[in-house]
């Protein structure tokens, strides 16, 4: 069973610059080879393998020497990412890979945990602390236990410009709570009321948008008359997003403790 642990990450000045640079040259590294498997799909009627771009990436790495500077998995697992989604393309279950843009609000990139036979793996967590490769040790908000063997872990940068880490897990065994068939409830969404129970409990929706619906329509306002591209322009797009993120993050709790609320009272 795998599990994924996620926390807000706490980076200096010099670990932010890294990880910003890592993210560019895994999107630079997925979009290049994009480019190449497409042009191969229109010449052949099939893509490159995951073998074949690898080779080209160590000698790619001597032509470009600034992507030596990110973690070398990250860019392996680029590469990953775009042999499994033309694989998922060709068997007809998503669309054909688009390539990916900077201005995309959310950035991210994976670096897999690597056990060599002396030593410790890439990946560790000592305290409120994570090891990542080129990073070093991170301060991160620990608020729960880390449980299982670390497989990898996935760094991201929000539209409000925060970092958070993502740390898959394999875990051995899912622990087995026995369940109470007279317990049972029945959850009805509706459009009045958000949920209705089976018992004939109503739960009315969060109005969380509403809290800050004349602080949104403030700074978007503010966003609409700056000129594009400029500082201020810059900072009111952040504080746009940071209110979103809010609203997006009540929403979230609001979700998390009903369903906790609705299992813990009605299973055995």
């Amino acid at each position: 069973m795998h599990k994924a642990f996620k926390f807000r990450l706490y980076p200096t000045k010099e670990q932010e610059a890294l990880i910003n640079k890592s993210i560019g040259c895994s999107r630079f590294t997925f979009n290049y080879f994009l480019a190449k498997w497409n042009e191969q799909y229109e010449q052949t009627g099939k893509g490159w393998t995951y073998n074949a771009c690898s080779k080209l990436l160590t000698e790619l790495k001597k032509e470009r020497e600034w992507l030596k500077e990110a973690d070398s998995t990250s860019l392996q697992n680029a590469l990953k990412n775009l042999a499994d989604a033309f694989s998922r393309f060709f068997k007809k279950q998503n669309d054909r890979p688009r390539f990916k843009s900077r201005k995309n609000p959310v950035q991210s990139y994976t670096s897999q945990c690597n056990y060599p036979k002396k030593g410790k793996p890439t990946i560790e967590v000592v305290g409120n602390q994570i090891k990542l490769p080129k990073l070093g040790w991170v301060k991160f908000a620990k608020s729960r236990k880390i449980e299982g063997k670390i497989l990898s872990a996935t760094i991201r940068r929000n539209p409000a410009g925060k970092f958070f880490v993502s740390i898959l897990c394999e875990m051995s065994a899912c622990p087995y709570v026995p369940v109470d068939k007279e317990k049972f409830i029945g959850v009805d969404l509706g459009l009045k009321n958000f949920a209705i129970l089976s018992d004939g409990t109503k739960i009315n929706a969060p109005k969380v948008f509403r809290k800050y619906e004349k602080k949104l329509a403030h700074w978007q306002r503010i966003l609409s008359r700056r000129q594009k591209g400029g500082a201020n322009w810059h900072k009111a797009k952040i504080k746009v997003a940071k209110i979103h993120e809010k609203i997006v993050n009540a929403r979230h709790d609001f979700l998390h403790k009903l369903s906790t609320k609705l299992i813990r009272e009605n299973q055995g």
